[in-house]
Order: structure tokens, then C-alpha cells, then sequence
């Protein structure tokens, strides 16, 4: 394994060569990741093969991390193991992308060079759920240092009705006089 990957990448020369990428990237260099995640530590490992089939370029392989989701109902980490496998045809128009091999998504490339971080970011947002949550009901864990009278002292006290000042001034005498009651 490559202890430094390069940060940018020609696919349609690696795919000429018949390169591979072997390596890591660390998680905190995913700007758009990190904001779903309890903590950024941790790499994500790489194994890219380049290749072409005929006038395509293509990328395979796979990227594996565990990654600690933020829940969504409890607000707790979350561990999501990440196993994805990298199906990439590369592509600079739309009538390239319908000529893909089935299981291939496209990679548009408009420049020479791209960010290798950025494909492999795209490949994990792809395999997040768009609702992290445990798989269990979440509960508030308690961290058990208060005493059961505390909680009862913290639980909300019923309100006095508000308008029990009126029922008071029912009961006075009216200015004219009479009482009711």
C-alpha cells in the first residue's frame, strides 16, 4: 500500500498504462463527508485498477472504510461499515454515457486532470443512507448519576391555571353594589 496517493489523477493516461492505485486517504480530507460524521478518524482504503475496452477508459476496483455516522433520531455515532466496489466508465459527453457496459456509471472528465479525493468522496456519499439511523430504537442513554428524586425534581410541575386570579375577582363585590357568586 502507497503511503501517499497522488491528489490529482489523469484517468485516460492511468487507463493507457493499465495502472493501479493501491493506498489510503484519510477522512478528514472529506469536506462533504465530515459534516455526516461523529468523528473523522480513520482512512479510507483504495485499490483502483485502470484499464480501456476498446476507445473506453475505465476505472475498477473497490474502497472499504468504517465510517461513525451521526443518528438521526438520537443524535449518537453510528457505525457503517463501507464495502463498495468502483464501476467507472470515463466520459466527456452524454452520448458516451449511453454507450457505457451495463453496471458502469459515468465520470465526466472536461479537464486532463480531476481529484482522485473527489471520486473516491463521490463513491462513498453514494453508499450512505439518506437517513442514518440505528438499526435498534434508539433510546436516551442515562448516564446514571442523578438520583430518582432529582428526576422528579427536574420533571415539569403542572401550571397553576392562569386563570385562577379571575375567579378571585368573580368573587369580589361589583362596583354596583352586588355580589355574585
Amino acid at each position: 500500500m502507497l503511503d501517499r496517493l497522488p491528489r490529482y489523477i489523469d484517468p485516460l493516461h492511468l487507463a493507457d498504462k493499465r495502472s493501479e492505485l493501491k493506498g489510503a486517504l484519510s477522512l478528514k480530507d472529506f469536506g462533504r463527508l465530515g459534516d455526516m460524521l461523529s468523528d473523522t478518524d480513520g482512512n479510507v482504503v483504495i485499490d483502483l485498477f485502470f484499464s480501456r475496452e476498446g476507445r473506453l477508459a475505465k476505472i475498477e476496483g473497490k474502497i472499504e472504510t468504517h465510517l461513525r455516522l451521526v443518528c438521526q433520531n438520537c443524535l449518537q455515532a453510528i457505525a457503517w461499515p463501507v464495502q463498495a466496489e468502483v464501476r467507472l466508465g470515463v466520459v466527456n459527453s452524454l452520448e458516451q454515457v449511453d454507450r457505457l457496459p451495463p453496471g458502469f456509471e459515468p465520470l465526466f472528465v472536461e479537464e486532463a486532470k480531476i481529484l482522485l479525493q473527489d471520486i473516491i468522496e463521490d463513491e462513498l456519499l453514494l453508499n450512505l443512507p439518506l437517513y442514518p439511523k440505528h438499526p435498534e430504537p434508539c433510546v436516551a442513554q442515562d448516564t446514571g448519576s442523578r438520583t430518582p428524586s432529582q428526576a422528579e425534581a427536574e420533571r415539569p410541575k403542572p401550571q397553576d391555571n392562569p386563570f385562577s386570579v379571575l375567579t378571585h375577582l368573580k368573587n369580589l363585590e361589583s362596583p354596583h353594589g352586588s355580589t355574585k357568586k
